[in-house]
């Protein structure tokens, strides 16, 4: 068989009785910790400790104190004697039982009845007297019931006194507890070696389990971080077995000698208070916790049940009232959070511990955050589904939005997101969408598309319709631009020096970056085209009356390559 130190480092093994000494204390700090309480109890403390009468005691002030003899209590004394008080006669007590112990024979145990109280003799010496006064009269006790505890007691102190003074039986002890402790180490170092396997076994179920939790078609948990989880399980499980392996290694090492045994009772005794405690915790819990479960099965439940009308809604082959495929999304997304928020309220008051202190401070610290930043968090939110049931935006319309312009590619509760026509993405809030003038250059198009619009400003020399003809001529050569419906041009203003004109015209979208390069395009085509018939785009301006009057005559009304659909005579009369 391979030792511990052929198999392990010694680095390893340093860290490990480093963490076992560590646990010792934390383990044995229980017993400490009550030894220091009952040594306390043999002071007196009149001030917080009752006072009690005795028909010796003259109304003398009197507090309790514990005979303590081999780390064991003996008999309690609550009332004074003669004078005496109950720490005076506790420390006589005790000082009395150690010279009889220390030559004791067969160690009987007598109590003769007095008219003052029962004097405990031990092989015929007196030990020491109990008062009627010294049994506790909250907890029901009397003089005979306070009597028997102490004479059992008593006479478990004689019998590990007796034992301490026995070579033999102390050897035989100390060969138990290095038998223990032998198992014990061998126990720590097989843990150890079993980890390894423990570990690579998790982390097979783990990553078989793991591959089924996916959302949106991806894993939550990378393979990784599954073997890192599977990892840090297994270190918890074995420091958890090395745990309760050394608590009872320590409390069986205690009980061997009769010093300590004390302390190691206290140990078994706190283990199986806790153990206790945990499972009664848990069997009055249950029924609460099956409650709540129950409502979150039957929320979980209900949104299932409604998922596919809610996907027909989104699919457009179902309506309900103003609910179509453009606010489906966001009706699914809010019925969820309420079904979720009404079973998060409904099963609160049966969830293990929701009126403890803990939790309400909890309760207190999320509705301070809440009140203090959700205002805005809330406002985004409630901007958000103005914005998607008020139908403003699409995904895949074309907008502009303040000064920023691109087409939707998101649309969700908080933020908007466009990518621009150069290639950005832009993440605006809704708050501010709602806020702000939001132009739409898809909404009114026929079919698919978007609209493109440009304005030019030329003088009034040059005729209105030799403007119109070109403008309609540069988009009639700009790739993307359509011809149905045919495009437009409109004087949208007479200013004092120029005319101006506006091309507006609709463009079938290939990708985001279609709008920026179909204007671009279209820019170019109207300077080619402006060139070619020798008008200048340029808006003329004046300090002073012209030389000549700034009109077209009517023989240039059509100057190419504008077309005149209606005869004119030479008169300048038509025809008609």
């Amino acid at each position: 068989m391979l030792s511990l130190r052929d198999t392990m480092s010694a680095g390893t093994l340093r860290q490990m009785l480093s963490g076992l000494f560590a646990v010792l204390l934390f383990l044995s700090a229980p017993a400490f910790c009550a030894q220091a309480d009952t040594a306390l109890s043999k002071e007196v403390q009149p001030e917080s400790m009752p006072q009690t009468k005795t028909q010796h005691s003259d109304d003398a002030t009197a507090a309790e104190a514990a005979v303590i003899v081999l780390n064991r209590k003996v008999a309690v004394f609550r009332s004074s004697l003669r004078g005496v008080s109950p720490a005076a006669r506790a420390e006589r007590s005790r000082q009395k039982l150690n010279e009889i112990l220390h030559g004791v024979e067969t160690g009987a145990v007598t109590v003769n009845r007095e008219p003052q109280g029962n004097v405990l003799l031990v092989d015929g010496k007196l030990a020491f007297m109990l008062l009627p006064n010294d049994a506790d009269a909250v907890r029901g006790e009397t003089l005979d019931s306070i009597t028997g505890k102490t004479v059992s007691a008593l006479e478990q102190v004689i019998a590990e006194a007796k034992e301490a003074q026995d070579r033999k039986r102390l050897l035989r002890n100390f060969g138990h507890w290095v038998l223990a402790t032998l198992i014990f180490c061998f126990s720590v170092w097989l843990v150890f070696r079993v980890r390894k396997w423990l570990s690579r076994h998790l982390a097979r179920m783990f990553q078989s389990g793991a591959a089924n939790i996916q959302l949106g078609g991806a894993r939550l948990l990378a393979e990784e971080r599954v073997s890192m989880l599977a990892h840090s399980f297994g270190s918890l499980i074995t420091w958890m077995i090395i745990l309760l392996m050394s608590y009872e290694w320590l409390s069986y090492s205690l009980r061997q000698f009769p010093y300590t045994r004390p302390w190691g009772e206290q140990l078994n005794q706190y283990l199986i208070g806790v153990a206790l405690h945990i499972g009664s915790s848990i069997l009055h819990a249950l029924p609460n916790l099956l409650i709540a479960l129950i409502i979150f099965a039957l929320a979980r439940t209900t949104i299932r049940m409604l998922a596919p009308f809610f996907d027909r809604l989104e699919a457009g082959t179902a309506h309900l009232g103003s609910i179509d495929r453009d606010t489906a999304k966001p009706t699914r997304w809010i019925f969820s959070v309420g079904v979720w928020l009404f079973a998060i309220v409904m099963a609160y008051p049966y969830l293990p511990g929701s009126q403890s202190d803990a939790f309400r401070g909890m309760s207190v610290l999320v509705g301070l955050m809440v009140s203090v930043g959700g205002a805005s968090l809330l406002g985004q939110a409630a901007s958000g589904l103005v914005l998607m049931y008020s139908r403003t935006l699409r995904i895949g319309e074309y907008v502009r939005i303040n000064d920023h312009e691109g087409t939707v590619t998101e649309l969700r509760t908080f933020t908007t997101r466009i990518r621009t026509g150069l290639g950005e993405e832009l993440t605006l809030p809704n708050a501010l969408v709602l806020s702000t003038v939001t132009k739409n250059y898809s909404r009114t198009v026929k079919g698919k598309g978007y609209i493109v619009d440009t304005v030019v400003t030329i003088g009034y020399d040059t005729p209105w319709r030799q403007v119109e003809a070109m403008l309609l001529e540069a988009a009639a050569k700009t790739a993307g631009i359509i011809t149905a419906p045919p495009p437009q041009v409109f004087q949208t203003a007479l200013s004092d020096f120029y005319p101006e004109y506006r091309l507006v015209c609709q463009a079938v979208p290939s990708e985001p970056r279609s709008r920026a390069e179909v204007l671009a395009q279209l820019h170019a085509n109207i300077q080619d085209v402006f060139n070619e018939y020798g008008v200048q785009i340029m808006s003329p301006h004046y300090l002073g009356d012209p030389d000549t009057v700034k009109i077209v005559p009517k023989k240039m009304w059509f100057t190419a390559p504008a077309k005149n659909d209606t005869p004119v005579s030479t008169d300048g009369a038509s025809t008609n």
